[in-house]
């Protein structure tokens, strides 16, 4: 379905508020804490509703164009920005009273926690606003920059805690990713070179305008460039074996900023690697079966790793690395079933492992701990955390009635109608995997026998405006499982912007 074009200054506002709302949060916080904790939320608040005024007119079947068309949102740009400013919302007001269990010091013994929040907050609004560039942008030299933009805020707020393991953590992952991310440097370099024969002046860059030409580029062009975007948007987005930096990341950060690594960066990341294979679609159709193979052993490799942690972020980090396989499976296929549930599920994983993550975040708040030879019994001081908790791992195990079963049918589905009924096996086998870690997981914390009695005893439920977003995230997990019809039309919007017709 051909789109129309409509000039709109919303694919602008939905980035420049919140990198705005950093900036003030920066430099007021400093003068008051409070003011970047509500500037954060602010910021947060104006991205998703700049993102929720875009869809009426998307789903009219425009694409919504800014700055000439230098920004442009069409059903998968608008898909990604709704998803990813919502949960950028959920994990900054989470982190509000979060980032409070932990205190800093100066040599003195001074307490400058004060200090150190406006950092914090206004780092994450600009992650947030890079993320969202991303999803806004035409330009595929831009959508490099601003997954590197990511890359370096994000990285700073892994190493946000300024101890050892966090530091470390941080320097593998600001080093592995931006390695990782100049393939893609690479390939948009290389596909802009490539696309000035056919294209002049800035129309080069633009991915709307090359994808009418990729058919004309050299088949070798084509593949080359198709393998950069894998491995260069693939690193960012935690495909295996491009993962090392994922569960240190993960694990270290704060768990707001876990929640943002794996619920929003990740999926930014798997946005640019769909948007960026599309330019070549059916071209580089040649390389599904390779795409495929990958993302199977994505899948195979991080449900086995999540089985064998003690760690329970270390588990749920390599859980991301899991979930990420059924997304590039689903890509793989390059189907508008496979698509579909690819993005379904981009979706559902954003939501779950959100969730996931700061229901443990409230454990840690508790507790300090997040071991399984430290925690158990936390089931009764935490009820709520622990229903929330379960609901997110039934929901990322693939059970019904919760919203991972729909996107993962799809995806074995659309295996079994490309005749790869070995890829939808393993799918499920993976499946079966991720329930068992993930529902072990949650019965060593919240059922087994306490481990450490002290921690017990002082653990009681979190506070309110911590469990409001994971309350938020459960309802959306149980929601969309019961009702996914209500996401559908823009999931056929999104899948029918990548040039797949259902």
């Amino acid at each position: 379905m051909t789109e129309s074009t409509v000039s709109s200054v919303l694919p602008a506002l939905v980035f420049l508020f919140p990198a705005a709302a950093g900036l003030l949060a920066w430099s007021l916080g400093k003068i008051r804490a409070a003011l970047a904790e509500t500037l954060a939320v602010l910021g947060a608040i104006g991205a998703l509703v700049f993102a929720l005024a875009m869809v009426p007119p998307v789903l009219a079947g425009h694409a919504l164009t800014c700055w000439g068309v230098e920004l442009r949102v069409d059903g998968l740009g608008c898909l990604a920005t709704v998803l990813l400013s919502a949960l950028g919302l959920t994990a900054g007001i989470f982190s509000i009273r979060y980032m409070h269990h932990r205190r800093f010091f100066d040599a003195s013994g001074a307490d400058i926690t004060h200090r150190r929040l406006p950092a914090f907050y206004g780092l994450f609004l600009f992650c947030l606003a890079a993320i969202l560039w991303g999803t806004t942008t035409n330009n595929i030299i831009m959508l490099y920059v601003a997954v590197e933009a990511t890359t370096i805020a994000s990285g700073l707020l892994v190493a946000f805690w300024w101890d050892r393991r966090a530091l470390e953590a941080s320097y593998k992952y600001l080093m592995l990713l931006t390695v990782g991310i100049t393939f893609a440097l690479f390939g948009c370099v290389l596909l802009y070179s490539a696309s000035t024969n056919y294209l002049s002046g800035v129309n080069a860059l633009l991915m709307s305008k090359i994808s009418t030409i990729a058919d004309q580029l050299p088949r070798s062009i084509v593949v080359f460039v198709t393998a950069l975007f894998i491995i260069g948007f693939g690193t960012k987005a935690g495909v295996a074996p491009f993962h090392p930096w994922l569960p240190d990341a993960y694990a270290e950060s704060p768990s707001p900023i876990s929640a943002l690594l794996s619920g929003v960066k990740a999926k930014m990341a798997a946005y640019a690697l769909a948007r960026t294979l599309a330019i070549f679609f059916p071209a580089y159709g040649a390389l599904g079966l390779f795409i495929v193979i990958l993302a199977a052993f994505t899948m195979l490799l991080g449900g086995l790793m999540a089985l064998a942690q003690q760690d329970v972020k270390r588990l749920l980090a390599y859980s991301s690395v899991s979930q990420m396989g059924y997304i590039l499976m689903g890509l793989g296929f390059w189907s508008y079933l496979g698509a579909y549930g690819a993005l379904f599920h981009i979706i559902n994983h954003a939501l779950c492992k959100a969730l996931l993550f700061l229901a443990i975040g409230a454990v840690i708040y508790r507790t300090a701990g997040r071991n399984f030879d430290q925690l158990g019994g936390l089931g009764a001081k935490m009820p709520a955390t622990a229903v929330c908790f379960f609901i997110g791992a039934f929901a990322i195990s693939g059970l019904p009635p919760f919203n991972g079963f729909v996107s993962k049918l799809t995806i074995f589905l659309a295996g079994a109608q490309a005749g790869m009924w070995w890829a939808a096996a393993i799918a499920i086998f993976t499946s079966l995997l991720t329930m068992v870690a993930v529902v072990k997981a949650g019965y060593l914390i919240f059922w087994a026998k306490p481990k450490d009695e002290a921690i017990l005893e002082r653990a009681k439920e979190a506070p309110a405006s911590m469990l409001v977003p994971v309350a938020a995230l459960s309802f959306g997990c149980i929601f969309l499982g019961i009702w996914p019809q209500t996401i559908f039309p823009l999931l056929h919007r999104a899948v029918t912007s990548l040039g797949l017709a259902g």
